[in-house]
């Protein structure tokens, strides 16, 4: 099984600093190691390259052990439903006419009240990737339901700080 130690030593010296990242954003954060991991997992899946998110999956159930289940079945759940509402939102955003705006999304969200963790850590991974794939909408609306929850925006930070590594190590991998 590919281990992050794998995939640091695949990265080429142009990403050196992403290598560095790569162990430093999983270790020193203010993130629950279920938080952490499960904003990892998501945010690797929603970067889309197999050798980081197996790497990242397997860190997950070292990490976590008997928690890792639960934690990554809604981090899949999160990058998969993101996938969908940030390039809906984002386009109603973009586009910005009020008549998009109006209209019924008619998208299917019932996974985003029937989570396996608790809800707000669920917001959290739902931010880190709506963070990677840039809607603003989304990335705003998430991190208002965390704060409000007791997420500290440090936390929010780490989060997001998590998926931007994450997402520079994909594009390192790929390049």
């Amino acid at each position: 099984m590919a281990s992050l130690e794998v995939v640091r030593g695949e990265l080429a010296e142009a990403h050196k600093d992403t290598r560095l990242n790569l162990q430093s954003v999983l270790e020193n954060n203010s993130l629950t190691p279920a938080q952490r991991w499960g904003v990892a997992v998501a945010c690797a899946y929603a970067s889309r390259n197999e050798l980081l998110k197996k790497a990242i999956l397997h860190e997950a159930h070292q990490a976590l052990g008997e928690q890792a289940e639960p934690v990554i079945e809604d981090s899949r759940a999160a990058a998969s439903l993101m996938g969908m509402n940030n390039i809906y939102y984002r386009f109603r955003h973009m586009v910005g006419k009020e008549s998009y705006a109006t209209k019924r999304p008619g998208l299917r969200m019932n996974r985003l009240g029937q989570v396996l963790t608790n809800k707000v850590d669920f917001e959290l991974v739902c931010l880190a990737v709506s963070a990677i794939n840039g809607c603003e909408m989304c990335v705003q609306s998430h991190e208002k339901v965390v704060v409000e929850g007791g997420i500290s925006e440090d936390q929010v930070n780490d989060a997001v700080r998590i998926a931007s590594v994450i997402h520079a190590a994909a594009v390192g991998l790929e390049s």
